[in-house]
């Protein structure tokens, strides 16, 4: 038995090396999982579920024929596609989950998220994540006619580029007292996130106990997959073709 834990792809037509990591993973790998986790940023950017571009028609064969397959299938958005919805589970057969939840992961109650929320010193993304999540702001920007959603996102994404380059690391890392927080208030010993790009893991201590926090990594120069059995957690790298 095996569950599979993966994020921060940033699957786009302009790398197709990492599309084809991803797409090796799903039809080799993936299919012979119980279960494949994404914790968000699946994509770069999702324009909402109606953009049947062929890029996206091919992610989302991949993750119908393994749900097909039976392989159990879970998403959690992230700050690059979080519009990600209904009829995208529908086409997929990919169930979406909350942006955080818990799981039995073999025995353990786990918290699994995508992980922009512990991030609570970076207080202008905090505030951007805040309006674009609020249900008007996302109505209006899904009628609007693509072409305009492309623009408008890419005026975002370079805004947020300069701002990127200008913060501190520590800024744009977890909060350890967030990871406290939430570990306590959902009552787990196990919490599984991405978004930080920085795969590891930690040891976190609670008052009573220790707790582990266990950090996916992103898939800019490999991928990077947590391999979970009833008796291990091994994070793990797959080489994209040369």
């Amino acid at each position: 038995m095996t569950t599979l834990f993966i994020s921060d792809l940033h699957l786009t037509p302009d790398r197709p090396d990492i599309t084809d990591c991803f797409l090796r993973f799903m039809q080799n790998e993936a299919i012979h999982a119980d279960a494949l986790y994404v914790l968000g940023d699946l994509f770069e950017t999702w324009f909402g579920d109606d953009d049947n571009s062929p890029f996206n028609q091919q992610i989302k064969a991949a993750f119908k024929t393994l749900t097909s397959s039976g392989v159990a299938c879970y998403f959690i958005e992230g700050n690059r596609d979080f519009l990600v919805g209904k009829r995208f589970g529908d086409e997929t057969g990919v169930t979406i989950l909350p942006e955080i939840c818990t799981i039995d992961l073999y025995g353990t109650k786990t918290l699994i998220m995508h992980g922009d929320t512990l991030c609570t010193l970076d207080e202008g993304y905090q505030k951007y994540r805040a309006t674009v999540h609020k249900p008007w702001v996302q109505w209006l920007f899904l009628h609007l006619p693509l072409k305009w959603r492309h623009k408008v996102v890419g005026n975002i994404k370079s805004s947020s580029k300069d701002q990127k380059e200008q913060k501190q690391m520590t800024i744009m890392d977890v909060t350890p007292e967030e990871v406290v927080k939430v570990l306590e208030q959902y009552e787990t010993n196990l919490i599984i996130h991405g978004h930080t790009h920085r795969p590891a893991l930690h040891s976190v201590q609670l008052k009573e106990k220790v707790a582990q926090r266990i950090v996916l990594g992103d898939w800019y120069e490999q991928g990077s997959v947590l391999v979970c059995t009833k008796e291990s957690k091994s994070l793990e790298s797959r080489n994209f073709m040369i």
